[in-house]
């Protein structure tokens, strides 16, 4: 085997791979749980998509080792380079943190893993997509597919299903619990279908729904996507996802407005929008004592038993959080924060708050770091607006930034993996708009 096939390996072999993640990672939770009820080994299956991601790397750096140009965009980008140095304060900043013991070495490498995966994933797609057009011609439709399924089966679980149904497959208190329920009210459903949770479910569709939605308005497939907006919206609705909800209606109304170009109609649909808010809020005051509003827009209940509701919770958790970032702001390393801290020696520390996590994990440094890259792919994909892939990709990460605040939405497998991978595809093609200005700009 010469050069050339090595080198047409390294692409070929990595972009299906990372189809494939895409294919999966939707069903990553019922997969994983499912596997590991027959096979056992919960943890080891569960790191399937970490396993592609090593090949991915290592066909990557075949690439940059001998492609010129790849290796001139890494010298060159600033993203590129915030990403990279976000990766050494995490290293550095956990090394640390174990050496004074303030971490273990599974929460410190749970923590590593989660805090960087997305990023070093999104890499991996900007270069491989760099070298083949695979991945950009099949993006779209290994997005919207998986997303069906996961639509209908959620349908299913709010209309037909029994509530446990899923614990036929593995689900239970040891690996994630076969249904979730508002202020613990059985009487109030929440469906994940199959993520690993409610709200990771409701934080997921923002992607696939954006993206239909910017779809809509450029007039493709229109029928099908009226169809699937309606239906991907519903399983959000029966998700009870509150900051989806809102990070929803934010990436519709971006899409709708991004998607009309014109301003007379941009004007009135203005006017419209502060009216619905208007009578929603008016409704919300009106009906504030009503038992089911309280339930599913408040997640509370005047007569509940419960003593601490979810708003209570969360209140709590990002007050403490604060108070512990000003305390300690040059952070005390990953694993000590977050979904990782609970596998550590001291009590989970999970803020509620995925920017004050990472706050709390490396400090305003690396905070900073981490909402300068956020900036960056935000500014790229921008630049790539007359773009669907790229158009949808920024009205739902600013959704996500809606969600990312009020919980620890990049921490979920699912999200991580396809919105970041996704942003690396759609980033790797060449700017229209603004091309000449800001090359250091992706």
């Amino acid at each position: 085997m010469d050069k050339a096939d090595i080198k047409k390996l390294s692409i070929y072999i990595p972009a299906c791979l990372i189809l494939l993640i895409f294919a999966l990672i939707p069903f990553h939770a019922f997969l994983t749980v499912w596997g590991s009820s027959l096979f056992g080994h919960y943890t080891a299956i569960r790191l399937w998509k970490e396993y592609l991601l090593v090949v991915c790397v290592l066909g990557a750096a075949v690439i940059f080792s001998t492609d010129r140009k790849v290796r001139e965009l890494f010298y060159r980008s600033k993203l590129i380079q915030l990403i990279l140095v976000f990766l050494v304060i995490e290293l550095v900043w956990g090394t640390f943190s174990y050496n004074a013991g303030d971490v273990n070495t599974k929460a410190l490498l749970y923590g590593w893993l989660s805090d960087t995966r997305y990023l070093i994933f999104f890499l991996v797609t900007l270069v491989i997509s760099k070298k083949t057009a695979l991945l950009r011609n099949k993006s779209i439709k290994f997005v919207i597919w998986p997303a069906v399924i996961v639509i209908l089966f959620g349908l299913l679980q709010f209309l037909v299903l029994p509530k446990d149904f899923l614990s036929h497959f593995g689900y239970g208190p040891n690996t994630i619990y076969p249904f979730e329920t508002i202020n613990h009210n059985s009487q109030y459903l929440r469906i994940a279908s199959t993520l690993r949770g409610a709200n990771p479910l409701g934080a997921y569709l923002l992607v696939p729904l954006s993206l239909a939605a910017v779809l809509l308005m450029r007039r493709r497939k229109t029928w099908q996507m009226i169809i699937f907006i309606i239906a991907g919206t519903a399983v959000m609705i029966f998700s009870f996802s509150r900051s989806a909800w809102l990070g929803l209606i934010i990436a519709l109304a971006l899409a709708i407005y991004w998607g009309i170009k014109n301003r007379e109609v941009k004007k009135r649909l203005l006017y419209v929008a502060v009216i619905l808010v208007i009578v929603a809020g008016a409704l919300f005051v009106i009906e504030r004592n009503n038992s089911r509003v309280q339930n599913i827009v408040f997640h509370s209940q005047t007569n509940s038993a419960i003593k601490t509701t979810s708003d209570q919770a969360h209140s709590n958790a990002i007050t403490t959080g604060l108070k512990q970032f000003a305390t300690k702001p040059l952070g005390t390393g990953p694993g000590t924060a977050g979904a990782s801290s609970v596998y550590n020696n001291h009590p989970a520390n999970i803020p509620e708050n995925y920017y004050l996590q990472i706050g709390l994990e490396t400090g305003w440094l690396g905070l900073v770091v981490f909402l300068a890259i956020n900036l960056l792919v935000a500014l790229s994909l921008w630049r790539r607006r007359g773009d669907a892939l790229s158009l949808a990709l920024l009205i739902s990460l600013i959704g996500l930034i809606v969600c990312n605040l009020l919980l620890e939405a990049w921490s979920d497998d699912t999200l991580c993996y396809l919105w970041w991978g996704l942003a690396g595809i759609a980033i790797a093609i060449k700017p229209k708009i603004g091309a000449s200005k800001n090359n250091w700009i992706i």
